[in-house]
Parts: C-alpha cells; sequence; structure tokens
C-alpha cells in the first residue's frame, strides 16, 4: 500500500500583476524525507513554498497534511498544521541567548506570571542535547554563536515546538565546510525523527548530499521531479538551465 505523504500540495497556482509565478504545480513530501527545491531566481519556488508557510494565499490547488485537505491563509494555520519555517535571515534576536530566542514570543511563565528564564534554559538544554550535544553557549547572545550554531537555534525552535513538517531556506548559504558539515548532521538526525523537510536550494552539490528527491522549477512549472540516487549533477543542471527532463523523471 502507497504510503500517505505527509504533505500534498496538487496543482498550485498563484499570480501577481498578472504574471504567473506558479502554474499549475504539484509536489509531496512523506515522513523522514528531505526534497529539494531547485531552479533560477524567480523560477517560483520560494512562491509556491510560501504558500505552505502562509506567507501567501494560492489563487488555485489545494494543500493536504497527512491526507487531509487543509486551508492555510496565513502563518498561524501553518504553524497550527506543525509547518514551521527557517528563513536565510533566521529571524534570531541578536543580543538575546540561546534559550530566550527558542522561546520568542512563546515564553515559560512561572505561576504568577513572570517569564521562567531558569526553565526555558532547561528546555533549551533538552532540545540541544538531542540536536547538537556538542552545543554549550547557553549563556551568550546568539550574536556571539557561529553560523551553524545559530542554524541550531532556529532549528531547536522549530522542532521543541513539534514540527512534522520544516521548511528550509537556503540552510548552508554563507557557512564554511564545518559549518555546513554541521548542518548537515542536524538534517540527518531530524530525518531519523520522522520529519520531512523541504529545502530551498541553489547548490545543486548540497542536493545531492542532502536530499532524497529534487522538484526543480522553471519559468513557474515544475520540470520534474527526480530521485537523486538516479540522477548525476549535470541530469538536474540540464533540468535548470534547458528544462530538460531525465529520463527517470516524474
Amino acid at each position: 500500500m502507497t504510503q500517505t505523504p505527509l504533505c500534498e500540495m496538487r496543482d498550485i497556482s498563484i499570480s501577481f500583476g498578472g504574471i504567473k509565478a506558479v502554474d499549475h504545480v504539484s509536489i509531496d513530501l512523506h515522513p523522514g524525507e528531505v526534497v529539494g527545491l531547485l531552479g533560477h531566481n524567480g523560477a517560483g519556488k520560494s512562491t509556491l513554498i510560501k504558500c505552505l508557510s502562509g506567507a501567501y494565499q494560492a489563487d488555485h490547488g489545494d494543500i493536504y497534511i497527512n491526507g487531509e485537505k487543509v486551508q492555510i491563509t496565513n502563518t498561524r494555520d501553518a504553524r497550527a498544521q506543525n509547518i514551521e519555517t527557517i528563513y536565510q535571515t533566521l529571524a534570531l534576536a541578536d543580543n538575546l541567548d540561546a534559550a530566550s530566542n527558542l522561546f520568542l514570543g512563546r515564553e515559560l511563565v512561572t505561576p504568577l506570571g513572570f517569564v521562567d528564564d531558569s526553565k526555558m534554559e532547561s528546555e533549551a538544554r533538552k532540545i540541544m542535547a538531542r540536536l547538537n550535544p556538542n552545543f554549550r553557549k547557553f549563556n551568550v547572545p546568539v550574536s556571539a554563536l557561529s553560523g551553524g550554531q545559530r542554524q541550531s537555534v532556529a532549528i531547536a525552535r522549530a522542532v521543541y515546538f513539534n514540527a512534522k513538517i520544516l521548511i528550509m531556506d537556503e540552510p548552508t548559504a554563507a557557512l564554511g565546510p564545518h559549518e555546513t558539515q554541521m548542518v548537515a548532521e542536524l538534517i540527518q538526525e531530524l530525518k531519523a525523527q520522522g520529519l520531512g523537510i523541504f529545502l530551498i536550494e541553489h547548490d545543486i552539490h548540497n542536493v545531492m548530499k542532502l536530499c532524497d528527491r529534487a522538484v526543480v522549477m522553471k519559468n513557474g512549472r515544475r520540470v520534474g521531479t527526480v530521485n537523486v540516487n538516479e540522477v548525476t549533477d549535470d541530469d538536474i543542471l540540464g533540468m535548470i538551465i534547458m528544462g530538460k527532463k531525465p529520463a527517470s523523471a516524474i
């Protein structure tokens, strides 16, 4: 029996000022899977995924979570469906420490209504022990953290609040090799915990390394979907530049 996708976007279209940014695109995602979205700037990949995160509303098409049709009209709706987004900017408050960022806007409070800093730090240490056991800098502003450590904080925030579907926008952009490897290990850990991840990427090498499947978009349309272990870098490059589908693509 075919497994029900964790998330399915069917026949999504959205236009801005008469220009079709996404043109009848369908994609899906299964638990414990990483699906990469590739394409030139303006290909439609970010616009498509923003319909899932609640930043945009599609003009046409449906979204299904665990086989159930859902309405996502804003980011609150997305979070209610356990969808969390980690943007390139990470949306961290530089002057606050890891725990304060983890609970930013969702602070834990004591019975008297005061912010419970010790409880938040304890919870931050627990989630970090699961995701990045080498993380030690709990009492410094996140501005003092490396790029990979900052990604750890942003990912921990999503996972702590029960994300089942994670949208990651170029998570290794501007990171060095060591930091990139740290993020790759985090993604593997999230996969092992059964999360599904949409990875918006420009770097084909990262897609080949991190993803199970890749979806290529061009001019608002889906060129095709491939299993990364069945194609080469050149196959994917051909899809991006020329819109040419390899034989194994669907």
